[in-house]
């Protein structure tokens, strides 16, 4: 697995809410390359819990969509916005698990609209959620490293 660059980490006015470094209220996600799949581990926390010791659906639903935009940023070397987001529990995260992975790919691209599947696995590698994407992309011109 390849570690992947983010790109806007530091710049000021960069806070967002998914992966930026210095948002103290963040959630800080980093990003890997493995083939086709963009993945992310995650550590749950007390604060993102919903119901005791449960990982919220909301938080959930936010991991998706945010590592979902970085399969636009990284393998489409483009950025867009979400369009929309269907999310589906099937076993609750405990708050208590020392890691979730998140794995995310591109399954199609029709024009703008980039269509990206997510799989949230706890830390017993059993699938609890799953998650459509669907992004409209546009331009975006990268810096060079």
């Amino acid at each position: 697995m390849k570690k992947i660059r983010n790109y806007w980490a530091h710049t000021p006015g960069y806070n967002c809410f998914g992966c930026s470094p210095d948002n103290p209220h963040g959630l800080h996600m980093e990003f890997y390359e493995d083939g086709k799949e963009i993945i992310s581990t995650w550590q749950p926390t007390h604060d993102a819990q919903g119901w005791i010791d449960t990982l919220h659906g909301g938080i959930q639903a936010t991991l998706a969509d945010e590592i979902a935009s970085w399969v636009v940023f990284h393998k489409l070397q483009s950025t867009g916005v979400t369009a929309k987001l269907e999310v589906k529990y099937h076993k609750s995260i405990s708050t208590l698990d020392d890691h979730i992975t998140l794995r995310a790919r591109l399954l199609e691209m029709r024009r703008n609209l980039a269509d990206i599947e997510v799989n949230i696995f706890n830390a017993k590698d059993e699938l609890c959620t799953t998650a459509r994407a669907l992004y409209f992309t546009k331009p975006y011109q990268f810096e060079e490293e």
